[in-house]
């Protein structure tokens, strides 16, 4: 496939990361806050120009009794939304625990909380990739 563009969806921010197939890892890009309520669609187009990817990973939340998070429609609307605006695959990956996954990670508290969004998405992105590799 190539180059992937990871999401951890949130109604107020949205965490980003890029990966690569060859190598199945992920690296944080960057945190979108939400614009009059919406996903920042500008931003989000914005990256997909610069790193062209060719599909892209929306983490999808679960409980831990692998039932689906009370947000978890609004994850699949966005990643509806997505397949739609930019015409590329979208695919879903388990996000359980990739936040606190994220702060262990981080080892300090964030300097910002938007430095664990992004991590998130890195951690939903290697997930799908270890999982497709």
């Amino acid at each position: 496939m190539g180059t992937l563009l990871g999401f951890d969806y949130g109604p107020a921010k949205i965490g980003v990361a890029v990966g690569q197939t060859l190598t199945a890892s992920a690296t944080p890009l960057t945190t979108l806050r939400a614009v009059r309520q919406q996903p920042d669609w500008e931003g989000i187009g914005a990256l997909i120009a610069e790193w062209r990817p060719d599909a892209l990973v929306v983490g999808l939340p679960y409980n831990m009794d692998d039932s689906e998070a009370e947000i978890a429609p609004r994850a699949r609307r966005f990643s509806r939304q997505l397949q739609g605006r930019f015409h590329l695959p979208v695919h879903l990956a388990d996000e359980r625990l990739t936040s606190r996954e994220a702060r262990h990670r981080l080892g300090r508290p964030p300097k910002r909380i938007e430095e664990l969004d992004a991590l998130a998405a890195k951690l939903i992105l290697e997930t799908w990739l270890s999982e497709h590799a």
